[in-house]
C-alpha cells in the first residue's frame, strides 16, 4: 500500500479501468479549455487595440454557444454509457448479501447453505482502521451480484480499487455487479456517516482463484 499516492488506485475490476479512462479523458478536455482561455486572456491583456463601436456579433454568439454544447456532449455521452454499464447485471455466478450494522458488516453467501459471518475491525492490524477479523473472499473473474441493506442506519459499502460505492439503506435492497480481475486484498471503509464509530467499519475483499474459493466454501464450517 502506497501511503503517499496522490493518483487513483490501481484497478482491480473492469469498471474501475473505465472510470479511470473517463477521468483522464475528462481531465484532458478541462486542461485544454483552461489552457486556451488562459492564452486568450494573456493575449487580450497585451493587446492595446480596442473598439467601442462593436455592440454585437451574431457569428461570435453562435460560435461560443455551439462549441460548449459540443464539448458537453463529448463529456455526457461516455459518462451515460459508463453509468449504464455499471448498472448492468447479467447472469451472476454468485450472490453476496451485505448487511450494515452499527458498527460492523455481516455477509451471507446466498448460493450456499449456512455460509455467513460477521466482519469486525481487527484490533491488532498493520494498517490502522483498515483490517478486519474476517475478510470477504470472492472468486477471480466471476460476475458477482452484491445486495446491500442495513439493520439500523444508513451505511455505504465501498471498495475504491474496484470502483464500488453502494448505500446500505434500512428497509431497502440495493444491488450492484462486481467482477474482480486481479488477485489480492482490497480495502475500503464505510463511506456514509453512521454514528460515533463510523470510522471503525473497514471492509476487506480477498480476490482469489476459483479453486481456492471452492476450497474455502467446502471448509467454511
Amino acid at each position: 500500500m502506497d501511503w503517499m499516492k496522490i493518483s487513483l488506485y490501481d484497478t482491480a475490476s473492469p469498471i474501475m479501468e473505465q472510470l479511470i479512462l473517463f477521468h483522464d479523458y475528462t481531465m484532458l478536455i478541462i486542461v485544454t479549455i483552461l489552457s486556451l482561455v488562459s492564452f486568450l486572456m494573456w493575449k487580450m491583456m497585451l493587446n492595446n487595440y480596442f473598439s467601442n463601436k462593436i455592440l454585437e456579433n451574431q457569428m461570435i454568439e453562435v460560435v461560443w454557444t455551439f462549441i460548449p454544447t459540443v464539448v458537453l456532449a463529448f463529456i455526457a455521452l461516455p459518462s451515460l454509457h459508463l453509468l449504464y454499464i455499471m448498472d448492468e447485471l447479467k447472469n451472476p455466478l454468485l450472490t453476496i448479501k451485505i448487511m450494515g450494522h452499527q458498527w460492523y458488516w455481516s455477509y451471507e453467501y446466498n448460493d450456499f447453505n449456512n455460509v455467513e459471518f460477521d466482519s469486525y475491525m481487527s484490533p491488532n492490524s498493520t494498517f490502522r482502521l483498515l483490517e478486519v477479523d474476517n475478510s470477504t473472499p470472492i472468486p477471480l473473474n466471476c460476475q458477482i451480484r452484491l445486495i446491500t441493506s442495513s439493520y439500523d442506519v444508513l451505511h455505504s459499502w465501498t471498495i475504491p480499487a474496484m470502483g464500488i460505492k453502494m448505500d446500505a439503506t434500512p428497509g431497502r435492497l440495493n444491488q450492484i455487479s462486481m467482477l474482480g480481475n486481479r488477485t489480492g486484498k482490497y480495502m475500503g471503509q464505510c463511506s456514509e456517516i453512521c454514528g460515533v464509530n463510523h470510522s471503525f467499519m473497514p471492509i476487506v475483499v480477498d480476490i482469489i482463484p476459483v479453486k481456492y474459493f471452492i476450497s474455502w466454501i467446502k471448509n467454511f464450517n
